[in-house]
């Protein structure tokens, strides 16, 4: 007889499954890593560029004359340095569209958090989100051609370049931030302090006022802060609507330029980089940066003192 040759029994090789769940939960760390190291990174890039060419033009200009100065006029044959200007209507529009989206927003969210039905709540709400997704062109050109003939009728001697239309309108575009994290805000307050105060025989409203909106304050806040940043950063409402001219004035019926529209104005035009008035643009930019970084560190202490509070 012959005898079979046994072939040795070959072992198959297997991954530790242990091995491939670390593998991949790196992977995924790796991947979050990127994702939050790429926005710092582009945060770093932005300010390194911006306090890079602001040195150059602080070298040929003095700060105390740029913070104090009352006059913007970089572009003409005498040029004058002074951002107060832009400052002044950049504050005005945003004190006017704040005035508008502030208390309607909170309306806005208080009902859609404790007194509308959910399937209105439903259909409400992504109309409200809809604001924000309309080019802010349109809304420059809707201030400029219907805000403004409107007001000129209660108000003839209104220019057709104003700071009141153009904040009104901007006011418009940043409601839906301001409802939508508030209405967030509100809703995530739990159930209990509701039924704890209707308990105590306080109606809806009362309880709406006195329990919910103190409690959700810190996302309130910030709300309202975001929504100032938003109208700060504006651009396209302002330079549509508001007009170009720097000029210092706190009156909302006149026409004035802010940090943004000058910004767009400068960059579209045919100075050579390099030279000193485009390295305004650089300089505008980095005030108003520090403009929002202190409406941000404001909404940062003022949601801490009323989170110790409630």
């Amino acid at each position: 007889m012959v005898k079979e040759t046994l072939k040795p029994t070959q072992k198959s090789f297997k991954v530790d499954p242990k091995l491939i769940r670390n593998v991949r939960e790196w992977a995924i760390e790796a991947v979050l890593f990127l994702a939050a190291f790429s926005s710092v990174a582009t945060t770093i890039a932005i300010l390194f560029i911006l306090i890079e060419e602001s040195v150059l033009f602080f070298q040929e200009v003095s700060i105390f004359e740029f913070l104090t100065a009352t006059e913007w006029t970089p572009l003409f044959g005498d040029p004058q340095y002074g951002i107060l200007p832009l400052v002044s209507g950049t504050m005005v529009t945003t004190v006017v569209a704040l005035s508008v989206a502030i208390p309607f927003g909170t309306i806005a969210a208080i009902y859609l958090s404790e007194f509308a039905p959910l399937r209105l709540r439903e259909v409400i709400k992504p109309c409200l989100e809809l604001l924000a997704a309309i080019p802010t062109v349109v809304y420059g050109y809707f201030a400029l051609l219907f805000v403004t003939p409107l007001l000129q009728q209660v108000y003839p001697e209104l220019p057709g370049f104003n700071m009141l239309s153009a904040g009104l309108v901007m006011g418009l575009m940043i409601l839906p931030f301001i409802s939508s994290v508030s209405e967030d805000a509100m809703r995530s307050v739990p159930v209990e302090l509701r039924e704890g105060s209707y308990s105590m025989g306080a109606t809806r409203l009362q309880t709406s006022l006195r329990v919910v909106f103190p409690a959700a304050i810190s996302g309130i806040s910030a709300a309202y802060i975001l929504g100032a940043s938003r109208a700060v950063g504006e651009t396209m409402i302002v330079a549509i609507a508001a007009g170009l001219q720097p000029k210092l004035t706190w009156n909302p019926t006149e026409q004035a330029a802010t940090i943004t529209a000058y910004i767009v104005q400068v960059s579209l035009g045919d100075l050579p980089h390099g030279t000193l008035e485009y390295r305004t643009i650089f300089a505008a930019g980095l005030t108003l940066v520090l403009i929002t970084l202190c409406l941000n560190i404001i909404g940062h202490f003022l949601a801490k003192h009323y989170r110790e509070i409630y």
